[in-house]
């Protein structure tokens, strides 16, 4: 049986190397028990990067934490899976290192984790989005037609009419986000899709 120090002799371990191509089965074993540690933590992580929203207005009504979760409450009480819950939970999550492509950021978080269309959603909703505002800025609110005839076309479209684009409301009766952390963590308790881990 493992004593605290065996494991924490474990903990310090480290791969011999210093080029891949000099790397042993043993050295990817200590690399590979240290990675599923990591990677066990990755709903804490991408929790904690959430609540970085909290008090970021940027001019909108509310701040960017409460539309995320403005955003997830509505889905949630139209009856939306847990899935689709936390896709639009964490739909703006990149906001704070991605200015220009937050979407991105996004849809590359929950790629491993949700089904190719809620991916494809979350990739593509900050186009669908600017269907309500860019021309108050010059833009072209129909650059979301390029899209047109894309299989997940019409997801995206309902996804911020009914839940994206609608919730700046800041009388609207939010869930917290302990309510939504035991989704997140279940969610993101195992890849769907990831060459890292096998079925």
């Amino acid at each position: 049986m493992a004593t605290d120090i065996d494991i924490a002799e474990g903990e310090h371990r480290r791969a011999g190397f210093t080029a891949m191509t000099e790397g042993t089965a043993e050295d990817w074993q200590i690399i590979s028990s240290h990675f599923m540690a990591f990677a066990g933590k990755v709903a804490d992580r991408v929790l904690d990067h959430l609540r970085l929203l909290d008090g970021d207005y940027g001019g909108f009504p509310v701040d960017r934490l409460q539309h995320s979760l403005q955003t997830a409450t509505r889905a949630h009480r139209d009856g939306r899976d847990e899935e689709y819950v936390v896709m639009a939970l964490l739909h703006d999550v990149g906001d704070t290192l991605g200015s220009f492509n937050h979407p991105d950021v996004a849809a590359a978080i929950l790629k491993p984790f949700v089904s190719e269309r809620n991916h494809w959603i979350t990739a593509n909703h900050g186009v669908f989005q600017g269907y309500y505002y860019y021309h108050h800025l010059g833009l072209d609110r129909d650059l979301r037609e390029q899209f047109r005839g894309h299989a997940h076309f019409e997801a995206c479209a309902e996804f911020c009419a009914k839940y994206d684009q609608a919730a700046f409301d800041p009388a609207y009766d939010t869930a917290p986000l302990a309510f939504f952390e035991p989704m997140v963590r279940r969610v993101m308790a195992r890849p769907k899709r990831s060459t890292l881990v096998k079925d």
